[in-house]
């Protein structure tokens, strides 16, 4: 026999489909006032039905035998299900209400959902066979009114039925399978189920072996002119059982698949993830110490941290003392423009409504001008007296003097003029000016790497007071805009790729 597609068994689609439900929600309530109220209703008002749809469980497989009066579908329940529970009338066969056999469970909501009666429903495992019919756990069989009977109730209940269920078994006999009620209300209504759907010709033990394919090939000659020339038929008689165990198998297959309900919530759930796809953007922009740091040298400059530490740095080198640079509060100016580049930052690729979000979060200039201001006053400003270099400074200096000194008296004891002993002057003359050099540059190129290192220490400590102000009121408040703008981003897209 031909078989429709198989997939894998889905696991727990129950579970999985309420997570995704209950993410959505959990983000949409995150997201707060930056998804549009309207939205918001309307995806909630979507979310509450496909969890009514859950409630129900979808891991059941609903499967439907519909036939009309005399096609002995009653027969095949009590043969597929290996249970004489079905009615099957001895001078009309009408089947007038729907029964139920349930394998797994006793599926009680979504039978009340389906209007079985009570008194109309059997539980097919039990511990002496439940190994045998573990292949169909999870399987509604319902057998339907017919479809034909001349109470318009039983009619409206197959209506009612149809589109609830994951699989439409049509049950005809030899006699009647060109029934113009079955194609003309049904068969060619439902071609767009074509692959849910299995058309049984029954009763084949009541005619003659040599007349059956010929019945096939009218049967399936009529449903190639109803749009289902994709429909499986099989050959099937409850008397002998002939064709049951294929029934049997082929509805394992599809027990097996996702169901109706499963695949309609996975498709709701994809839906509204799409339809609130337009409130976020596609990632959030990447905002890190990079951008924490550039934004703090820029407001440590605005408040002429630059200046300061140049005048450290010359303060350090010269002998004489000379007045620091102090900090300045920072223009607002300049403060607007690192506000105005972080949100353009931060925003870039957002919706509206979370750019307003952000905006919002953030401090406004002044605010942030103040705080930029009190860390830069925070810091003090450093020592640039160095005795020790000093002394060593002065003393080159001294050094240098007396070295002039014994220079010129040991050209004047050469010459003769003073009896002085020349040669050993100015000898020690050109050593002490030698020793006077060494001393003054050394202290000058000490005191110049010291200034270099006490101008990048301030700055640093600067960069780093105010890099705090950055992060507290520039990242924190941006990254909590935006941990619940990918909050929502994930859910949908997880919700999405679930249904493609």
């Amino acid at each position: 026999m031909r078989h429709h597609g198989a997939h894998a068994a889905p696991a727990h689609d129950d579970e999985r489909l309420s997570a995704h439900v209950q993410r959505i929600a959990a983000a949409l309530e995150q997201a707060g006032d930056e998804v549009a109220p309207e939205l918001v209703t309307a995806s909630l008002a979507d979310i509450a039905q496909v969890e009514k749809r859950l409630a129900l469980g979808v891991d059941r497989t609903v499967v439907a035998l519909v036939g009309g009066t005399g096609s002995g579908k009653s027969s095949l329940f009590n043969a597929i299900s290996r249970l004489r529970f079905a009615d099957v009338g001895a001078i009309r066969p009408t089947t007038d209400r729907a029964a139920a056999c349930v394998w797994g469970g006793p599926a009680t909501e979504l039978l009340d959902f389906l209007e079985v009666s009570e008194h109309r429903r059997i539980g097919r495992e039990s511990v002496l066979d439940a190994d045998e019919e573990q292949a169909l756990h999870g399987l509604v069989l319902l057998d339907m009114p017919d479809h034909d009977s001349v109470a318009e109730a039983h009619a409206d209940q197959v209506d009612r039925l149809l589109p609830l269920v994951d699989m439409l078994i049509w049950v005809v006999d030899p006699q009647k399978y060109a029934d113009h009620a079955l194609h003309d209300r049904y068969l060619r209504a439902l071609a767009d189920r074509q692959e849910a759907m299995l058309v049984l010709v029954n009763q084949v033990d009541t005619i003659p072996a040599a007349a059956v394919p010929r019945v096939v090939e009218s049967v399936r000659g009529l449903l190639r002119a109803d749009g289902l020339e994709g429909v499986e038929i099989i050959t099937t008689s409850a008397v002998t059982g002939q064709g049951v165990a294929d029934v049997r198998e082929l509805l394992a297959l599809t027990v097996a698949r996702s169901s109706t309900a499963a695949r309609t919530a996975d498709a709701e759930i994809g839906a509204v993830a799409r339809r609130l796809r337009v409130a976020v953007g596609t990632v959030e922009p990447p905002l890190g110490s990079t951008e924490v740091e550039a934004a703090a040298r820029e407001l440590s400059r605005a408040a002429g941290v630059a200046s300061v530490a140049d005048s450290v740095r010359a303060a350090v080198v010269r002998m004489r003392s000379s007045a620091l640079a102090r900090p300045e509060p920072p223009a607002a100016g300049a403060v607007e423009a690192v506000r105005g580049r972080w949100l353009a930052a931060a925003t870039a690729g957002l919706p509206e409504r979370w750019v307003r979000a952000v905006t919002q979060a953030v401090p406004r200039t002044d605010s942030l001008r103040a705080s930029v201001s009190s860390a830069v006053d925070g810091v003090p400003l450093p020592e640039v007296r160095r005795p020790g270099l000093l002394a060593l400074q002065v003393a080159g200096l001294a050094l240098i003097t007396l070295g002039g000194v014994a220079l010129v008296l040991g050209v004047i004891g050469a010459v003769g003029a003073v009896d002085l002993p020349g040669p050993t002057l100015l000898a020690v003359g050109a050593g002490l000016l030698v020793l006077g050099a060494g001393a003054g540059i050394t202290a000058r190129v000490v005191r110049g790497s010291q200034g270099e290192r006490a101008a990048a220490r301030y700055r640093q400590e600067v960069e780093e007071r105010v890099g705090e102000v950055v992060r507290r009121e520039l990242a924190a408040p941006t990254v909590g805009v935006l941990e619940r703008h990918r909050t929502l981003r994930h859910a949908l897209d997880a919700a999405a790729a679930q249904d493609g």
